[in-house]
This record gives C-alpha cells, structure tokens and sequence, in this order.
C-alpha cells in the first residue's frame, strides 16, 4: 500500500480542528515534501522523523515522499505531527500493517532516537478525540495529565518501537492507565479566618461568590484589600469536573504545568499593573491566551487600578459581558474563554487616602478619573474599607472559616442554578424580567433610588442581579426590600465621586 491516511489534530486556540495526514509513496528521485500550511517547525519534521524511523531500526523508503496535512488552509505549526507522519510512512511503505488505523489518533513529536516527546495543549486534542470516538495514541509525558478527561481512551507512548509492537500485536500497551494518586478536592494555603475585622467587606465577598458579580475595595493602604481578594477562591462554589478540564485546557495552551494532585482549584490571577494589553487580554502574531483567559472560571484581581494604563482596562470591558475575548490577525481568528470574576483593589486618593489633606479634591478626581464610566458600570459591588482600629488588630476573638462561608455560598448557588441553570451574573435583560420581577413596592423604591443616583440603566440590571443573590442568601424566594436596599449601599465608587465633586 503506497497511500496512507492518519488522523491527529491542530491547535487553534482552545480548539482541536480534526487535521488528516496522507502519505503517499511514487517512484522517481528520492525526496520529502510536506504541504498543507506547514510553519518551519512543521517542515523541520523530515529530518526528525528520518532519523527516528532509522534509529528505530524501521527501514526509510528511498522514494518520493509526499505529506499532504488536511485541510490545506489550516496552519499548521510545533512538532504534534510528527508521529502521525511517522506512522503514515510506516503504512505507506508497508511496514506497518493494521486495518483499524482509521479508529485511532496520534499526537507526539519525535526525538532522533525514537522517542515521542511531551507537546502542548494535550487536553483539547484528546476532548475532541473523544468527541470522535477514537483512541488516542499520546506522549508518556502527557498521559497523566490527559486522565483528568473522563471517557477518554488513551495508550501512552514512549517510543515509535513501542507503537509498533502494539499495533502489530506482539506486546500490548496498556489502555486508560490510571494514577491513584490525585486529589479531587482543592488543597488551600489561605483561609478566611485569618482576616480580622472587615466584616462588611467579607459579606460583599460572599455575596460576589455566590452570585459570580464583580467587586471593588475601595480603602487606604494595609486595610487588606489584596487579603480579602486572595482568600475569594477558598469561598467560590467548588469547581465542577467539566469547568475544571476547560481551564488545564487553556493552561496546557501554553505548556504550563498543571498540578494533577489538586486541578480542581479555581485560578487566581494578579497581574502587575506595568502589564500591556496584550498580556492581559491575549494576542501576539501566533495568538496565544492572556490573564484572563488564564483566569478563567476563577479570579482576576487588579490592584492598584489606577496605576493600569486606561486603555488596558477598556479591553476588558468586552470580554467581562461576554465571557470570552476573540484574537483577531491578518491569517486567523481565534476565540478564548475568559468567564473570570474580576475584584478590583484601589487607594481613594493618589496619597493613600483623600482624607489626609495631601491631595485637593481636583487631583483626587483627576487619579479617580483614569477609571473609565463603562468599566466602573461593569462593577456589580463596590464598598469602601475602613482603617482598623488597634482594638480589632489585637482581638482573639474566632472568625469564621472559608468553609463556613463557602457552604452558605454554595447553598445560595445552587437555588440560582436550580431557577435558572446560571449564576445570577449571567442572567440576561430577557431573565432578568422572569427571575428578578419586582412587587410594586419595591419596584417604586428602586426607580426613585436610580433617578437620584442618576444610574445607567446596566448599573440597574446589575443592582437587581446583586439583590436576586442577597435573597438567595437569605433563602427568600423573591426580591425583598431589604434585599435591594443593601444592593445600593455597594456604590462606593459613585458616592466617592458625588462627595468630591461637591469641594
């Protein structure tokens, strides 16, 4: 047989595009070409696979190779292909004799000696294998982390001879290897019980993880913004197996390590303030995720918000509604998922607080104001903290665990995805008229609150949604008074502003 066909996949973005691999052997002047939109790192697979083929003591056909990578248009880039190709030549050139090939998938670039080396962006592969139902045939290196896929059927590979005595049948490879190991529930090093005081701001956190809203601390320096926002994880519902696997999927875009023994922890992102856009946010000519697709199902904090260039922050303003941020270039468009939960950490003052008489009101308005309007309505909970006092710094007294917290949290969420299968961040204008509908009174209060508070009409959408998850709190089945009453006393940012317009 002179033509073989091998299934493997590309990597685009989050996806893994089905890519077939024919091979083709014809008389004439020996050579190797491989088409298909193949980058240098592709091309470069000749001299890796002739070598692997030849050191592992497989014949080369000294003939005219042709490598054909479908679909044409689709580039093709990194040495994930090489396997495929391998095998394709093996087949072609008959030493490789199997009529189940169509059933299986191969990943794995090539050392010279044969061995199939760990590649990138392994979990998308072999979800979408799975999808496919093939089994997949994956680098050793990458086996453990492709467990964490449920219903995959996977053979960890060491070296192009150990494929093919597998193949041929002569020394089986085990299937779905297992790695007992793994540690389903999050390991956490920080806990709410460690932060004194500040009860009104570990409500709003609570609030924000039970209803996935965004949040601002608005405080003076070492009133402790950054260690409320670091312990928001520990409080989050726990993250499901599905959730999880789509963020190790972004992760293993970029070839980082994923910890097996606790991958079900939510992601938490700090990026400095000196970041670009495009880190942020993702790109660069081979697109590639940014922090917030890296913060995907789990926690962006950006301190000191200010400091970020204003035009860094407007990127975000799109993909916070949407939940996802697509990479446009001159040769492709790519989508990553980027549904994170924002919490925002500033000083009210560009001398640490405005209160101190260092700064006028006009300078204070003037560092406020490097926060545009549209991202501020972004914000579902802003709140201002206050300084402690030394009586609350040196209390004993026990505060309550992230545990506690969290089932609260969890209970809360689960009546929202019981009414309307989403948190109650993502309830759409169209939902928020069925699940958030208002009695008279209370829907009178709110106009007057709006009309004097002179809110846009997202801020209203957002201020129903943050009193739907205060009811959930307090397992009340519709929208109470008080519910909306405590909503709008998270407008810190906009009361800041009316006090200092008023110098």
């Amino acid at each position: 047989m002179s033509l073989a066909k091998i299934y493997t996949r590309a990597q685009v973005g989050i996806d893994a595009p089905q890519v077939t691999v024919e091979v083709h052997l014809s008389n004439g002047l020996p050579a190797f070409h491989i088409v298909g939109l193949p980058e240098t790192s592709v091309k470069e697979a000749k001299e890796r696979v002739r070598s692997a083929l030849t050191n592992s003591r497989f014949l080369f056909p000294d003939q005219r190779i042709t490598v054909n990578l479908s679909p044409a248009d689709l580039p093709k880039e990194g040495g994930r292909y090489d396997l495929a190709i391998a095998v394709g030549i093996l087949v072609a050139s008959g030493q490789l004799v199997s009529q189940e090939l169509t059933s299986y998938e191969f990943y794995g670039e090539l050392a010279l000696s044969g061995e199939v080396l760990e590649i990138h962006a392994i979990l998308p592969s072999v979800l979408a294998a799975e999808k496919a139902q093939r089994c997949c045939y994956l680098p050793t290196a990458n086996d453990e982390l492709a467990s964490l896929a449920p219903n995959v059927h996977r053979k960890a590979v060491c070296s192009l001879e150990a494929l093919w005595l597998d193949i041929q049948g002569q020394q089986a490879l085990p299937l779905n290897m297992t790695y007992d190991t793994r540690v389903v529930d999050p390991i956490e090093h920080v806990d709410m019980n460690e932060v004194k005081g500040q009860e009104s701001a570990k409500r709003v956190l609570e609030i924000a993880a039970a209803g996935g809203h965004n949040l601002m601390f608005i405080g003076p320096p070492g009133t402790g913004k950054s260690m409320l926002a670091q312990r928001m994880p520990t409080i989050m519902p726990k993250l499901s197996a599905n959730a999880a696997l789509e963020t190790a999927s972004v992760y293993s875009l970029i070839g980082q390590r994923i910890d097996t023994q606790n991958w079900r922890r939510r992601p938490f992102r700090s990026p400095h303030h000196t970041c670009s856009a495009v880190a942020l946010v993702g790109g660069s000519s081979k697109p590639k995720p940014g922090e917030i697709s890296l913060a995907h199902n789990g926690v962006l904090f950006l301190d000191e918000l200010p400091e970020f260039e204003r035009k860094v922050l407007d990127s975000l303003r799109e993909p916070m509604e949407t939940g996802q941020v697509t990479i446009s270039r001159a040769a492709r468009q790519v989508d990553f998922p980027a549904r994170f939960q924002l919490i925002a950490a500033l000083n009210p003052s560009p001398t640490g607080n405005y209160d101190d008489k260092r700064a006028s009101a006009e300078q204070v308005l003037k560092y406020l104001s490097k926060i545009s309007g549209p991202f501020i309505d972004r914000i579902d909970l802003q709140i201002e903290l206050p300084r402690l006092s030394t009586t609350q710094l040196q209390s004993d007294n026990p505060q309550e665990s992230s545990a506690q917290i969290r089932e609260r949290v969890e209970k809360a969420y689960m009546l929202a995805v019981k009414r309307q299968s989403k948190s109650n961040a993502l309830l759409s204008n169209r939902e928020l008229n069925e699940f958030c509908a208002l009695a008279l009174p209370e829907k009178q209060y709110l106009a007057k609150a709006v009309d004097k508070l002179q809110l846009s009409p997202r801020s209203y959408h957002r201020i129903l949604k943050v009193a739907r998850t205060v009811s959930d709190l307090n397992a009340e089945p519709n929208i109470t008074l008080n519910a909306l009453k405590e909503a709008l006393s998270y407008r810190a940012f906009e009361r800041l502003i009316g006090k200092l317009a008023k110098y």
